[in-house]
This record gives C-alpha cells, sequence and structure tokens, in this order.
C-alpha cells in the first residue's frame, strides 16, 4: 500500500521524531511503499495567500500552489499523521497544510451545494500523537485534534477507512517508562496498517 505519512514537528531530536521514525520504520518493514513527507524539513509554507483563497473554489487553477503536495495525496492509500497537540490543536505547519491542499476539487466536492468526500483513494487513516496534558484535560478542551482526524479527515476519504488514533497523553509528566511503552505500542499497531 502507498502510505503518505505527514509529519510536522520542528525538532529532530524530539520524542516526536522518535515516534516519526518508528511509523515510517514499521510501515516498510510491513512492505508498505512510504512517502515521507516531513513538513518542516521540506519547508512547507503554511500561509494560505489572499490570491489562495480567492481562488479556493476555482477547480481549474486552485491546486497550482501546491500541486506537488496535491500529487502526492492523490498518488497515496493511506494517511498516517504524526504530529504533537499544543495548545489543544495542530502545530501551524500541519493546519496550514489541510487548509492549503485539502481544497475543493480535491479532498471534497460541492454537489448541489453539500460537501462530498473526494480522498477515496484514502482507505487507512491513522494518526500518532502526543499531548503535554491528561486525556481528561484534552477531553474538557472536546479534544479538538483527535475529532478532526476520526470526523472530519474521516468523512473525506473512502467509506472504509476507519481511523486509528494513538495518542500518548500526560507528556508533562511522562516517564521513560510510558515513553517506551507507547513507542513500542505505535510501532506494533502501525505495522499492522
Amino acid at each position: 500500500m502507498r502510505v503518505l505519512v505527514l509529519y510536522a514537528h520542528p525538532d529532530p531530536e524530539s520524542y516526536g521524531a522518535a515516534l516519526h521514525e518508528a511509523v515510517v520504520t514499521s510501515l516498510k518493514q510491513a512492505g508498505h511503499e512510504v512517502d515521507d513527507c516531513d513538513l518542516y524539513a521540506e519547508g512547507f509554507d503554511a500561509v494560505l495567500s489572499r490570491a489562495e483563497r480567492v481562488g479556493y473554489h476555482d477547480l481549474a487553477s486552485n491546486t497550482r500552489p501546491v500541486a506537488g503536495y496535491v500529487e502526492r495525496l492523490q498518488r497515496a492509500e493511506a494517511l498516517v499523521l504524526c504530529f504533537p497537540v499544543w495548545n489543544f490543536g495542530y502545530p501551524a505547519i500541519l493546519k496550514g497544510f489541510f487548509d492549503r491542499v485539502f481544497l475543493p476539487g480535491i479532498s471534497f466536492k460541492l454537489v448541489d451545494g453539500k460537501v462530498r468526500p473526494n480522498l477515496w483513494n484514502i482507505r487507512k487513516l491513522a494518526a500518532v500523537t502526543t499531548y503535554g496534558g491528561s486525556r481528561w484535560r484534552a477531553l474538557l478542551m472536546g479534544d479538538p485534534p483527535r475529532k478532526v482526524v476520526r470526523r472530519v479527515l474521516r468523512a473525506v476519504c473512502h467509506p472504509s477507512a476507519r481511523p486509528l488514533y494513538l495518542a500518548h497523553y500526560d507528556m508533562n509528566r511522562a516517564t521513560p517508562e510510558t515513553r517506551q511503552a507507547f513507542f513500542e505500542r505505535v510501532r506494533a499497531i502501525i505495522g499492522r496498517l
């Protein structure tokens, strides 16, 4: 299976970087073809320009500024996100990817004014993430990143794409043992994607 891994963390020495490496390695060992998209390393511009917003619904030209990323997304059969949760949201670079690449005609289409899914090529969807706060605190805040993966992203993918969401909560009080246990869990589960 062709897997697009969207990775969003600026520090190559972080725990998030170690998780990202585990994801990519596990997928490759399982025989998948991996397109590893490190948004920071690639210098992805997360800012949606005025011109892009004005031309957002122009299906003939809206993909030009991000054509390479659109092509990578459309080639993928699975999408795996690897990111930290900051301020109960995505890192700005990942949010910018969604804003600039998940365009009308790409991730969704409008039919009689209603949004219809258009990423039917994505049959597997997963996220690997870390939170500074506890699961309880995330629940109190509504856990927006989990909801976006499980509801919004799932809604634009193939109907059979059941989202997998692997999160290590309470990183502010994590121990080497909890981090290692989560690391091993990610390796085992992602390898079966």
